[in-house]
């Protein structure tokens, strides 16, 4: 593999999902553009890639979400407006979220699943190397878990999958790897080979407590893969049975990242974010941490 091809330079963020674990809320807006504390779910995700150095992120929508472009669009209408009322530190924040990286976008016309998703951005990838985040996992942090990723692909050539210890009693929401210490030990223990993906295990027949967390740097050869796979769990293509395949005929790792994740597309777990976020914002998160703390609870 040359340098160029090393190199992960693009991500796909699957956002055409329907968003059913949120409704009402998502009835007639993206899951992805709901807000935690002052932006919305998918802007995290999307300067988590600038972070770690992604030049080119492609967003896998559908219908009902237009929201999403239009967020990451120009908007000189407003950005005027604010400088006319003399806000220009609101104008230039606004002008900086369209202008942070370069964005495409292709369509998933009907949910047949992630797998299917991320195969739909196979002509915008091309023959390289990319990450995959999923819109509605926040993953906050100083070192952010896709560079994490990136950093173990660049080096290797070897496919790479996020997970993060869940309780075991949970394992049954998780897709959970079933690992062995990997060969490469540059990463010390936190680098693992992945010798089997199970989707929801029931906690009696998992194999492990690690559990895939929504971040993926993966080499073009999951395309073929991908196209391989038969519809799978409710008859979509799952990005799991094509991670498979790859792990057969390439191999595939496993990397417990520095990092805690929220899944926001939950609800509980969007409370979850909404706080913990919040009690870290640096404008009003002290007088928030009074607030709560002068609860009842």
């Amino acid at each position: 593999m040359s340098e160029i091809q090393q190199r992960v330079r693009k991500a796909v963020l699957p956002a055409a999902g329907l968003g059913t674990r949120f409704l009402p809320a998502t009835k007639a807006q993206p899951k992805e553009m709901l807000p935690v504390v002052d932006k919305p779910l998918v802007q995290y995700v999307v300067e988590e890639c600038v972070a770690s150095g992604i030049e080119h992120i492609i967003i896998v929508t559908g219908r009902g979400k237009n929201a999403i472009e239009d967020h990451f669009d120009s908007s000189p209408e407003l950005e005027s407006f604010l400088e006319r009322k003399g806000k220009p530190e609101l104008a230039a924040l606004v002008r900086s979220i369209g202008s942070m990286v370069q964005f495409s976008y292709t369509r998933q016309k009907e949910a047949l699943g992630l797998g299917h998703a991320v195969l739909a951005a196979k002509d915008l990838v091309g023959d390289e190397p990319f990450a995959v985040l999923l819109g509605d996992v926040i993953i906050p942090g100083p070192r952010p878990a896709t560079k994490q990723l990136i950093d173990v692909y660049e080096s290797t050539g070897i496919g790479v999958i996020a997970v993060e210890g869940v309780p075991h009693e949970r394992t049954g929401m998780y897709g959970i790897v079933d690992v062995e210490p990997a060969a490469n030990t540059n990463w010390g223990s936190r680098l693992l080979q992945i010798r089997d993906l199970v989707e929801k295990p029931n906690p009696a027949d998992a194999p492990s407590d690690l559990g895939v967390t929504g971040r993926y740097v993966l080499p073009p050869e999951i395309f073929d893969c991908l196209e391989r796979t038969p519809p799978g769990r409710g008859g979509e293509i799952q990005l799991t049975d094509g991670l498979q395949l790859l792990k057969n005929e390439r191999g595939l790792f496993a990397y417990v990242y520095e990092g805690k994740s929220y899944d926001a597309g939950d609800k509980l777990g969007f409370l979850k974010a909404t706080v913990e976020l919040g009690l870290e914002n640096a404008e009003f998160g002290a007088e928030f941490r009074t607030y709560l703390q002068s609860l009842k609870l």
